[in-house]
């Protein structure tokens, strides 16, 4: 582990991953060989480059409003009119432990209902592991996790689900799955049908997750958006949203793999 700053570097065989922990606690960059693989501009915002863990929730939440144990809340807007991606990504984090290959990261998590985030990252020489866990502290919460990253635009993407999520005139996922519909996509979907992959000049990319429901956004001319959620977006009012009690905790992983 190489130190540059507030910068974490890791390292494994011809993979570097620069990793930001006053950035959001994000990976600020892959780098495979000479081969970039994360859109590294932050000119447009914490919502537009690396790879970040969202937490307490993913994606966004209508207006920020939705209502637990029978008591309406209500988020900060930060996208107005909506709430997205959760408080993780724009906090600094802890760093607890790092070694050449791994770092650990903790974060509190800065809402309402408190508790932590803790991130284990692990690289290896063709891939590199993300392990993000969110715990309730003091009082029960309702929570989902995930991952935004920012890939730079590939070459082809192989990303085909059997259904996914329509969406309202609000552009928010609604309670009803659908087959997909063709690209471009900001749009949420589930049970892919193949590996999903993205295909960079001399690397394919496999992304892997426990995740069981996935958010693509391909929308833009140099990024494409793979990001595996334990819930749809707005999940805390249409449903698979996790409740946990003190003591409790939700973990999900994320894996990158990469090959010729």
């Amino acid at each position: 582990m190489l130190e540059n700053g507030s910068m974490i570097e890791l390292e494994a065989g011809d993979a570097r991953v620069e990793v930001d922990p006053n950035a959001g606690g994000r990976v600020a960059q892959i780098r495979v060989g000479e081969l970039d693989l994360l859109k590294s501009d932050r000119t447009g915002g914490p919502m537009t480059w690396g790879s970040f863990p969202m937490a307490p929730w993913a994606g966004r939440v209508r207006h920020g409003r939705f209502e637990f144990d029978d008591v309406q809340r209500q988020l900060p807007v930060n996208l107005p009119p909506h709430s997205i991606h959760g408080t993780a990504f724009t906090a600094p984090w802890e760093v607890i432990d790092a070694g050449r290959d791994y770092c650990e990261m903790r974060v509190a998590l800065d809402w309402e209902f408190g508790g932590t985030a803790h991130q284990h990252l692990a690289l290896h020489p063709n891939g590199l592991t993300c392990m993000l866990t969110v715990y309730a502290v003091q009082q029960a919460m309702p929570a989902t996790i995930g991952w935004h990253p920012c890939f730079r635009k590939p070459l082809l993407a192989d990303l085909e689900f059997e259904r996914m999520y329509v969406r309202d005139d609000a552009g928010m996922a609604i309670p009803v799955l659908v087959e997909p519909k063709p690209h471009p996509w900001d749009d949420c979907f589930v049970r892919p049908i193949a590996p999903l992959r993205l295909h960079f000049p001399g690397l394919t990319l496999t992304i892997e997750s426990d995740c069981d429901h996935w958010v693509v956004y391909d929308e833009p001319d140099d990024v494409t958006c793979v990001e595996p959620q334990s819930a749809p977006p707005d999940g805390f009012t249409i449903g698979g949203s996790t409740r946990l009690e003190p003591g409790e905790l939700l973990q999900r992983r994320m894996t990158i793999r990469w090959g010729a």
